[in-house]
C-alpha cells in the first residue's frame, strides 16, 4: 500500500535545480518527521534531509547549503529544493514519514533524479 506520493524527478543537466515533492491521502504530516533519502544505482539507501515536527532539519553534509528541505503541515506536503545539483546527486529520491511515538516509518515508491550534461 502505497501511503506516500512523491514528484518533481527528472532529468537535469549538473548546476541546475529540480525540486521534489511528496504528498500523502492517509498520513497526516504534522505528526511525523518527515524525510527524503536516496538510494543511488550500488550504493546503500541515506537519508538526504529530514525535518521533524519541530522544524528541526537536518542534511548531509554532502548536499548542505544546496538542498532545503520545506514541509506544509497545512497542506500536507513535504519539499525538497535542489540546487547546484551535482552528477552524484543522480539517484532513486524517496519520501519518508516516521512517528517519533511507535517509530514507524513509511515510504513512497521514489522518483528518480538523473543527472547529465
Amino acid at each position: 500500500q502505497v501511503l506516500l506520493a512523491e514528484t518533481g524527478g527528472g532529468l537535469v543537466q549538473p548546476g541546475e535545480s529540480l525540486k521534489l515533492s511528496c504528498t500523502s491521502a492517509e498520513i497526516r504530516f504534522k505528526y511525523y518527521t518527515m524525510g527524503w533519502y536516496r538510494r543511488a544505482p550500488g550504493k546503500a539507501r541515506e537519508l538526504v534531509a529530514a525535518v521533524d515536527d519541530g522544524n528541526d532539519v537536518t542534511y548531509l553534509d554532502s548536499v548542505k547549503g544546496r538542498f532545503t528541505i520545506s514541509r506544509d503541515d497545512d497542506k500536507n506536503t513535504l519539499d525538497l529544493q535542489m540546487s547546484s545539483v551535482k552528477p552524484e546527486n543522480a539517484a532513486v529520491y524517496f519520501c519518508s514519514a516516521r512517528s517519533p511515538r511507535t517509530d514507524r516509518q513509511y515510504w513512497g515508491q521514489g522518483t528518480l533524479v538523473a543527472v547529465s550534461s
